[in-house]
């Protein structure tokens, strides 16, 4: 027998079972989030089982710590015109939470228009580095309630302090961010941009400012969360409408069922909005977290 006798295999194409392999990744991340999901579920069942317990127990009086079914009962209360009354204080709680949310857009925003750039000389100037640093570090480690009465005394009681301790709240984290994720760009995507022509300014604007994107962002967010605990401070001085104000009026009269109300109201919208800026940074950078 010859080579040429040899009988003919007939080759099959090799198959390493990725045939189709999307769809099943889509299925498995859909069970991925259905598992998380349901293990959310549990905990909150758990957490509600445990607190109602308590309450059943007599632990602490029902002023101090009502049942699950009153603040549900609140909640509604304050979301919903009942006897004639239009929520709390005459507004609904989703009006309330608008308020704060709109106090709160507009004190990052300003605090994002100046620390973005605030933070890209810091990073890139020594000198304006050695001056405002201390500075960003004194802010950053004061607490909003410290000058809130001196922001009162200036601006009066309107919304100027409100919006002023937003943002006095917010520029630290981003300007120190900003500043870090500058630093922290590679040296050879600076030289490789100097090397091709470009300036000190096309250098900022077009190498550093994009590598430093993500860091930015994140700055962002942070700053985000921190107005969003401050806001209740902000909102202690003729804060009404808003949640803080809300909150405030209800423990002056011991509404304990409706300053839970209330909390529960904003750690969901900041869930919410966190929720929203993860999706504009996927957006905005779409390269983050891949080799």
């Amino acid at each position: 027998m010859t080579l040429l006798d040899a009988p003919k295999s007939t080759s099959v194409p090799a198959t390493d079972g990725r045939a189709g392999s999307p769809g099943r990744r889509r299925a498995g991340r859909a069970g991925q989030v259905l598992r998380w999901t349901a293990l959310r579920l549990l905990a909150l069942a758990v957490l509600l089982v445990a607190w109602q317990a308590v309450v059943a127990a007599g632990v602490w009086p029902r002023v101090l710590v009502p049942a699950p079914a009153e603040v549900w009962r609140a909640l509604v209360r304050a979301s919903t015109v009942h006897d004639g009354v239009r929520g709390v204080s005459g507004h609904l709680l989703v009006e309330h939470l608008a308020v704060s949310l709109r106090r709160i857009a507009l004190g990052t925003g300003y605090a994002a228009l100046a620390g973005v750039p605030l933070g890209l000389l810091i990073g890139v100037v020594r000198p304006l580095a050695v001056i405002l640093e201390p500075a960003v570090t004194f802010l950053r480690t004061l607490p909003p309630l410290a000058y809130l009465s001196l922001l009162v005394i200036w601006f009066g009681i309107d919304e100027s302090p409100k919006i002023w301790l937003l943002v006095i709240a917010a520029l630290p984290p981003i300007t120190a961010a900003t500043a870090a994720a500058v630093r922290g760009v590679p040296g050879d995507l600076v030289e490789a941009a100097r090397a091709l022509g470009a300036g000190p300014v096309s250098v900022l604007l077009a190498v550093r400012l994009p590598a430093a994107l993500p860091e930015i962002l994140t700055g962002i967010r942070i700053a985000v969360g921190i107005a969003y605990t401050s806001v209740v401070a902000a909102e202690t001085i003729n804060g009404v409408p808003g949640i803080g104000g809300m909150i405030r009026d209800a423990q002056r009269y011991n509404q304990t069922d409706l300053v839970i109300a209330g909390l529960l109201a904003i750690g969901l919208s900041g869930i919410l909005l966190d929720a929203l800026f993860r999706g504009v940074e996927r957006a905005a950078v779409p390269w983050r977290g891949r080799a």
